[in-house]
């Protein structure tokens, strides 16, 4: 089964999510550690099932050749949605280490 383009972009877009997501866990995990503000444990939180996230779709890419579906389709729409997380996240780890 010849894998998809639009499954490599997304998949793609996963790989590098999670390196910000790890950014970001950093970040807050030392903001948490120096404030304890329950604020900070809901970034941390939020961003470590975000990654798990992002490692289940890349394990489910690397061990079956295909995410949710074979449906191009789906392809495209899961392409979309890690594109628009990316820019989420590139917005949010900008502000975050500003």
């Amino acid at each position: 089964m010849a894998m998809s383009t639009l499954l490599v972009v997304a998949s793609a877009f996963s790989a590098v999510n999670a390196v910000l997501l790890l950014t970001l866990t950093a970040v807050w995990v030392r903001n948490y550690r120096t404030f304890k503000t329950p604020m900070t444990a809901g970034l941390v939180a939020f961003s470590l099932v975000m990654l798990l996230e992002n490692v289940t779709a890349l394990y489910f890419f690397f061990s079956t050749n295909m995410l949710y579906s074979g449906d191009p389709v789906v392809h495209q729409a899961v392409a979309a949605l890690r594109g628009l997380q990316f820019v989420a996240l590139v917005f949010l780890t900008w502000v975050t280490l500003k």
